[in-house]
């Protein structure tokens, strides 16, 4: 059976207009503030008008008992959707910040079981939690829909497509000690003593071992120069609080959904639309954890668009603003807008769908 050629029009449309939606960066902001207001909110813009394919009963057509009753129409413009997400192994970063990411996000877009369980596909490595992003790009497309489905969907109608959503989270420590701000260090609880978080980006900063594999990867993540600025100088708000460690975790989270979108384009095929992110969360004691947006991108259709702050540690600065009484930290880079930052473009060439 030929497939319908794939009509990219309608998909390119979603993707244009998600561009054009604002997005603010470098903030700390409670987790359901960045949740829906970037990350929800961009992720519908992509599926708008479209039938959203991500309950197992809906592929049960073909079921020989009633539950195919639940199968979906693959005659309408449909989108198959399948989210990842990465998450520091530290148990500190396990906490409600990450029960609100399944909450808001997942509960919208990951696949859900045939018995109501979300289906993610769930990383969570030791070390900032960004890992590998060619082997996140590959698990998470191959895991999506096996051959014969992909072909019902494509076959359904010529504006159908698949949607894959990662999301990067890497995490840094707050605490408040003197009258003052500190980042790179948390508490468990009030009667713990401070302790490094992510205590794998603090360790690979100032104590690094080359024998440690993770140390190894994180300091490749980071690249050279900026593991050698890093392990060198302080990164200091304009009233002089240290936010070396959030710098470091914010470069590790935004290297991750770099990597991990430069090849998709390996994995998906000309119906595929990718939408990444990547965010810190900041642990603090007892509260709330905090979410810093750091970065977007999208792939589709030859093109691999990323906005995100910067790559160079040394152009990283930050302040203390006042905010639901409280400071909370404002990262900057160099004298770009981080309500406006620039987007770039890379090509590629895409991979046909081979059924």
């Amino acid at each position: 059976m030929s497939l319908p050629p794939f009509d990219p029009a309608a998909a390119q449309a979603r993707v244009d207009h998600f561009w054009q939606l604002g997005a603010s960066f470098g903030m700390e902001r409670n987790a359901y503030h960045n949740y829906l207001n970037e990350l929800v909110s961009d992720r519908y813009a992509l599926v708008h008008g479209l039938q959203v394919l991500r309950d197992e009963l809906q592929f049960a057509a073909a079921s020989t008992t009633d539950i195919r009753a639940c199968g979906a129409d693959l005659s309408l413009p449909s989108v198959v959707t399948t989210l990842a997400y990465t998450n520091c192994g530290d148990r500190i970063h396990q906490g409600e910040a990450t029960k609100r990411y399944r909450d808001v996000v997942a509960s919208r877009f990951a696949t859900l079981s045939e018995i109501g369980e979300l289906k993610l596909e769930a990383f969570f490595p030791a070390g900032g939690g960004t890992d590998n992003g060619a082997t996140l790009a590959h698990v998470t497309v191959a895991h999506e829909l096996d051959e014969h489905l992909k072909r019902e969907v494509y076959a359904g109608n010529p504006q159908s497509m698949s949607l894959v959503a990662i999301d990067l989270k890497t995490h840094v420590g707050r605490l408040r000690q003197d009258g003052k701000q500190v980042y790179g260090l948390t508490r468990e609880s009030p009667w713990r003593e401070p302790r490094a978080a992510c205590g794998a980006i603090v360790g690979a900063l100032t104590q690094y071992n080359s024998h440690n594999l993770i140390h190894r990867r994180i300091r490749d993540d980071l690249r050279e120069r900026n593991f050698q600025y890093l392990t060198n100088h302080r990164i200091l708000t304009d009233d002089g609080v240290d936010i070396t460690m959030a710098v470091a975790s914010a470069l590790v989270a935004i290297r991750g959904i770099r990597n991990t979108a430069m090849a998709l384009p390996q994995e998906m095929d000309e119906r595929g639309v990718a939408h990444l992110t990547a965010s810190m969360t900041v642990n603090r004691p007892s509260r709330d954890d905090l979410v810093i947006y750091l970065g977007r991108a999208t792939v589709f259709n030859g093109k691999v668009l990323i906005q995100s702050l910067g790559t160079e540690a040394d152009r990283y600065g930050g302040k203390l603003v006042d905010y639901a009484q409280e400071q909370r930290l404002q990262l900057s880079y160099a004298d770009w807008d981080v309500e406006n930052l620039p987007i770039e473009e890379i090509s590629y060439k895409v991979q046909p769908s081979g059924l």
